[in-house]
C-alpha cells in the first residue's frame, strides 16, 4: 500500500506539476496519506447500518431494497463477509472520493489471495478507491498448493449454486504451485483510471490509446 500510494502522488506530481488536482469540478487531494479502512470500517463510516452490519438478515434486507434480486444474487446463500461486501459495493464504494484503501477481504470473495496469520478469515489484499472508482488491487498471493485447491473448490461449488463471479478449479495453476513458488506479492493499477484522473478526462474512450471498437469506414 505504501509503495502503491508513493506511485500514485510520484505520477501526479510529475504529470501536473501538483498534488492538488480537481476531477470533473471537485478536488482531489493527494498530499495527505491516503486513508485505510476495512470493508465493515467503511460501511459504518460511509452509511447509517451502524450495529446491523453485523446482521445477516439486515443486510439482506437492504440489498433486495437496493434493487438485487434472490434469484441473480443468492443472497439466501451468503455468508455474513459476502453480504457486506455486496452492501459496501453497492452504498459505499461511490462515496470515496479521496484516495481510499480498502483491506481485509474475506478469503471466500479473494481465491487466490494470502489469508491473514492474525486473522484467517480475510487476506492480505487492499483495493484503491479515488473519486469513487478502483483504481488498484492488491495482494500477497496464496502459494500453499493444498488450501489453493481447497479455495478452488469452494469457488465451483459457490459457481454451480449461481455465483457467476466465481472461479473455475485450475488444475495446471495447482500443480504448478505443488512445484513450488516463493512468497510473492503485488498490485495492478488500473493505468486507464490514473490518466482519467490526471487529465480530468469524463470518459475512459479520452484515454485509451488503443480502443476496442473504431469507427466504421
Amino acid at each position: 500500500m505504501t509503495f502503491t500510494e508513493a506511485l500514485i502522488r510520484d505520477a501526479a506530481q510529475k504529470v501536473t506539476g501538483s498534488l492538488q488536482l480537481s476531477y470533473g469540478g471537485k478536488p482531489v487531494d493527494l498530499s495527505q496519506p491516503f486513508e485505510r479502512l476495512t470493508i465493515r470500517e467503511a460501511i459504518l463510516k460511509h452509511t447509517e447500518a451502524g450495529k446491523q452490519v453485523d446482521d445477516a438478515a439486515w443486510l439482506t434486507n437492504a440489498l433486495k431494497k437496493l434493487g438485487l434480486t434472490e434469484e441473480k444474487n443468492r443472497l439466501s446463500t451468503r455468508s455474513l463477509a459476502s453480504l457486506q461486501v455486496m452492501y459496501f459495493e453497492e452504498t459505499v464504494e461511490e462515496k470515496l472520493w479521496q484516495p481510499t484503501f480498502i483491506c481485509e477481504h474475506p478469503v471466500e470473495i479473494s481465491p487466490l489471495a494470502r489469508a491473514s496469520d492474525t486473522n484467517p478469515g480475510v487476506t492480505e489484499r487492499f483495493e484503491l478507491y479515488i473519486t469513487g472508482r478502483e483504481f488498484g488491487n492488491g495482494f500477497s498471493e496464496l502459494n500453499d498448493a493444498e488450501e489453493q485447491a481447497a479455495r478452488f473448490n469452494a469457488q465451483v461449488t459457490a459457481k454451480d449454486s449461481g455465483d457467476d463471479e466465481a472461479m473455475f478449479y485450475d488444475h495446471d495453476f495447482i500443480r504448478a504451485l505443488e512445484y513450488g513458488m516463493p512468497p510473492t506479492g503485488g498490485c495492478g493499477v488500473g493505468i486507464d483510471r490514473l490518466m482519467m484522473l490526471l487529465t480530468d478526462s469524463p470518459s475512459i474512450r479520452d484515454v485509451i490509446l488503443f480502443p476496442a471498437l473504431r469507427r466504421e469506414a
